[in-house]
């Protein structure tokens, strides 16, 4: 199969519940920079927020906050909530260099892991959640697996 020429990944979107708060995690304790944060009156007050890597200014990660009707019924707003509570709404990978100097970095500013550091076969991971309860893996990865 052929690739598509200039096609590249620009954004991802994370579900959260309360997009102040995420905001807050995502800059003060992950120390990622705000790359869009837009209220679309028009939209009902459509918040677009998005923050991104230092270093990495055309990666961004979308904070979503759930939706109501008429784009998601208040049932599926529920089972999406319950499974970001769970950590079953997807997984964030964030690679490093030095999973464990991260991982230090990271403790000291509040962030609450639920491993530490763990030699793998494919290299070195930790992992975290949100406020919202999504699974964060931070890993160092071997280069014969990146």
């Amino acid at each position: 199969m052929r690739s598509v020429a200039g096609m590249k990944i620009n954004s991802s979107q994370l579900w959260v519940h309360d997009q102040d708060v995420a905001l807050d995690f995502w800059t003060n304790q992950v120390g990622m920079e705000v790359r869009s944060d837009v209220t679309v009156a028009e939209m009902g007050d459509f918040r677009w927020l998005a923050v991104g890597p230092a270093g990495q200014p055309d990666v961004s990660l979308v904070l979503m906050a759930i939706p109501g009707p008429p784009m998601m019924d208040d049932e599926t707003a529920a089972q999406v909530a319950d499974l970001m509570a769970k950590g079953f709404a997807g997984t964030l990978f964030l690679g490093t260099d030095d999973c464990q100097a991260t991982y230090e970095q990271l403790r000291d500013r509040g962030v609450e892991f639920i491993d530490p550091p763990t030699a793998m076969s494919y290299g070195i991971d930790a992992s975290f959640r949100d406020p919202s309860g999504n699974s964060v893996r931070l890993t160092q990865v071997h280069p014969e697996f990146g």
